[in-house]
Formats: structure tokens, sequence, C-alpha cells
């Protein structure tokens, strides 16, 4: 008995006048386990006095138990959840934290951990308490950025549970799978595997205090940002993309999953990173290597802020390389990221 086999019998399970099951639904949370012959998930209603709630656990219950097996011990353990459950679920993992702020791409190559990094030490130099969690489990950059690759991470016991101690850098807490994988070889993990393993560098770690959780999602839109939004109470979400109009067009959905009615966090703004190319020789001159203006058309066509447009400018590049974001110094370059972090904070 898999996994595989409880969702292949709860396609089953159809959730009345849609003609869809609760899989295509997107009922069944990502908690589903198997110990033994005892089976536990939750199902997600997006409204707490759904009158089929009662009808559909008991159907679900009674699928398993006809396309499983009849010895599967399920009764009473289906989990019903709803939007308010989830907030105060959400709430309680991170009580002292005060702003949850997700930082997203469509695709790859845009940029994203760079302005994720420097927002979060821009964040820091302007005063406030700033806690980072590299989510991007399959590209995990954050160690490297930060020039940390080497660090090991210890825990402590309190109040009898044995809690990860985020490294701090630059007045950022931060965290990645990056500390706990060898850097050199592909991580291979379904989407649940890598799903736990974030929850628990959420919940399992002493973040302490904080005026701001930055967390640099993984490209794209799919289980690892599902799982968050469903863990975590986001405040806010802010877009990354390219001027290139194939970047702009993964942008594009991903402000769309995001003001899903199932999700709806709120997007603060959209920023276009490598907006134009400056030489050091020609400084009034502007090269739009990746097009013209398209932040600005994204920006108005999905109703949202353009926080920033940031050049393609070497030493930005060559501060992530070398551990020393940019906003840690004290150039022309750093003022782009401490004026995006004032309009955030």
């Amino acid at each position: 008995m898999t996994k595989q086999d409880i969702i292949r019998a709860l396609t089953h399970v159809h959730y009345p006048g849609t003609g869809k099951n609760i899989i295509e639904q997107g009922m069944l949370m990502d908690d589903l386990k198997i110990d033994g012959n005892r089976i536990s998930f939750s199902l997600y209603f997006e409204k707490p006095n759904d009158p089929f709630v009662k009808s559909i656990v008991k159907s679900a219950e009674q699928t398993i138990l006809a396309f499983v097996s009849e010895d599967i011990d399920i009764k009473g353990n289906i989990t019903v959840k709803t939007p308010e459950i989830q907030h105060r679920q959400a709430e309680q993992l991170l009580p002292d934290v005060k702003n949850v702020i997700a930082i997203f791409s469509g695709k790859g190559g845009v940029g994203k951990s760079t302005v994720a990094v420097n927002l979060a030490v821009a964040l820091a130099h302007l005063g406030y308490k700033v806690g980072l969690l590299d989510a991007d489990i399959y590209g995990p950059s954050l160690p490297k950025m930060f020039g940390v690759e080497n660090q090991q991470l210890y825990t402590e016991i309190r109040d009898g549970r044995e809690k990860i101690i985020p490294i701090e850098k630059f007045g950022v807490k931060m965290l990645s799978i990056g500390f706990l994988v060898d850097a050199e070889k592909a991580l291979v993990w379904r989407g649940t595997l890598a799903a736990n393993a974030l929850k628990q560098l959420i919940t399992d770690a002493l973040w302490g205090e904080l005026d701001y959780f930055i967390i640099d999602l993984p490209p794209g839109t799919g289980d690892i940002q599902l799982t968050l939004v469903q863990t975590l109470k986001i405040d806010g979400a802010i877009a990354v993309t390219t001027p290139q109009e194939v970047a702009l067009s993964d942008a594009r959905k991903g402000i769309n999953m995001f003001q899903n009615e199932k999700i709806n966090v709120h997007i603060l703004g959209l920023v276009e990173n490598m907006s134009w190319f400056t030489p050091a020789e020609l400084p009034d001159n502007k090269y739009f290597i990746f097009g013209k203006g398209g932040g600005q058309r994204l920006s108005e066509e999905m109703h949202v802020p353009l926080l920033a447009q940031i050049p393609l400018i070497q030493t930005i590049c060559e501060g992530s390389d070398n551990g020393t974001p940019i906003a840690a110094e004290n150039s022309v370059s750093a003022q782009i990221f401490e004026e995006l972090a004032k309009k955030i904070g």
C-alpha cells in the first residue's frame, strides 16, 4: 500500500456540483501518512460551513476501504481544514514574526535570490530584525551568497524540543537546505519530502522575534509554493522578473497564482532585474539588453506597483559570488536595495 494507492482511490470521490473529484479540486493536503494499516490525512474545504463536509469525509473513508483494503484503519483519521483553521495554525507557527514576505519568480535565472538576499540585508541595515529562509530546495544558493558554505548547523533543547539555531551574518538570521546537503550533488527528492524538509526549517528553528521573515521561493508555481502558503500566514509577496517577454509571461503566472481565490496573498509589487546595462566608461548610456519597459507594462497590466528597476551591474553579481551581498556595502548599488527596503519597511 502506497500513498499513490490512496490518492488514486480518492479520485473516485467527487465534490457535488463541480464534476471534479477531490484530488482535482486540490482538497487533499500534503500531510498524508501511512503507519502500518493506519491512514490519516486532511481535506481542505474553502468554506467553514460547507454543507458537504460530513458526506465527503464519509465517502472518502468508504472509498479507501473499497478500493484499497477493507483492513485499513481510516475512520476518524480524516481531518477537516478550512481557511479559518489554516489561518489560526499559521499564526501559531511563528508567533514572534510580524511580517512574512515571499520572493518569487515564474522562472529561474532572473535574479530572484539576489533580490531576496540583498533585500534582507538592506532591511537589517535599516534596523529591522530579519530572518531569511532559502526555500529553493533544488537550487539552494543562500550559503554561497552569504559566504557561509562551510558553516555547520547546531541545535539546542528548548522546552523539551530540539531546535535548529539559524546562522547569522550581516544582521540576518538564515537557514537553507544547502547547509544540510552536499553542495556538489543534485538533490533528488519528491515534492512531499522536500515540502516536509522546509516545514522543519520553519517550525523547528529558533527564529525568535523578527520584524521580517523573507522566504526565497523556488521558481515556478508548484508544490513548494502551495505548501508554504498553506503552512504560513504570508503577509505579502514580491515578484521578480527581467524585461524579457518570456520572463514576464512566467511572472504573470506567478502573480496569478498568488492572487488565486484559494491562495489570496497580497502582491506587494514587482521588481524588474537586469533592466539595462551601463558601461563604466559610458556612465550616461543605457543598453536595454533584455528589452525595455517590460516590468512597467506588467505592473500596469496586473495592477501591482513596480517597486524597483535594478540595472545589470557587475558588482552585484560579484557580491553574490564572493559571499558579500552588495547591500552590505556603502555604494550606489547598495542604495538601490535600501530604497526597495524602505518601500517594504
